[in-house]
């Protein structure tokens, strides 16, 4: 699968168990490691695990596709997927904002959603 696709269906699968403030870099021409950063934040526990499990599931489920790796735990609040040319970012908004990745990564493009905003009428 494309590394695009695959991010885009990450922020999909992590807007679904309505993760917050999700973003998805394109570090491919920043980083000889990966292509895409995928960044979303959870408000507990719970929430963090049911985003995990959403990604994790469905695009294996549905696509075929595995993480390589699973790193972190639910309990430090800071969980990251590897599938190679994506690495997924789940983690609580205060360690978010301590870490502050985009900052890092301040030079990536942000990879803009599919979706149109709602028009206000």
């Amino acid at each position: 699968m494309d590394s695009r696709k695959l991010a885009l269906l990450c922020r999909e699968m992590a807007d679904n168990k309505k993760a917050e403030n999700i973003v998805v870099l394109d570090v491919c021409k920043l980083s000889s490691l990966t292509d895409y950063f995928v960044i979303a934040s959870g408000t507990s526990e719970p929430h963090l695990r049911a985003i995990v499990d959403e990604i994790i599931d469905r695009i294996r489920d549905e696509h075929g596709v595995r993480a390589r790796a699973v790193d972190g735990a639910l309990k430090t609040a800071w969980v990251v997927l590897d599938y190679f040319d994506v690495i997924v970012h789940v983690m609580r908004a205060d360690l978010r904002e301590r870490y502050d990745l985009e900052s890092l990564w301040g030079d990536a493009p942000r990879v803009k959603s599919r979706k149109q905003p709602k028009k206000k009428v």
